[in-house]
């Protein structure tokens, strides 16, 4: 049995959008917490003023690229952003520091980002 035939382009749309809607509003409503998960920093104002800004982006995308059925633009759409993200947040380990959450994050973008290129 071929697991690939199971990752279709809207099973991979549903898992990306599930994950991008969670994420954003986990930044929505506990951005220090999520600061502190992911970059390893406190959560100060500003810090959470961008941090909602950002929730509201992903939601916004995870809403927009929720599949009914899967479609070119959604699958592009979710394929650019976790490519870039995914070289973002290696970047900002390398850099910049981690939280535990980080290198955790930039696999499962990377892994997204291979599995919509196969589709």
């Amino acid at each position: 049995m071929n697991p690939a035939r199971f990752l279709t382009p809207h099973k991979l749309l549903t898992v990306a959008a599930v994950v991008e809607l969670a994420t954003g509003l986990a930044l929505l409503f506990a951005p220090g917490l999520v600061s502190q998960l992911l970059l390893g920093i406190a959560g100060t104002e500003v810090i959470a003023l961008f941090a909602r800004l950002f929730g509201l982006a992903l939601i916004a995308l995870g809403i927009a690229c929720w599949p009914r059925p899967a479609n070119a633009s959604a699958v592009w759409a979710m394929l650019i952003y976790n490519g870039t993200i995914a070289l973002y947040l290696a970047y900002v380990g390398w850099f910049v520091g981690s939280g535990p959450l980080l290198w955790p994050a930039v696999v499962f973008h990377a892994v997204m980002t291979a599995l919509l290129v196969r589709r």
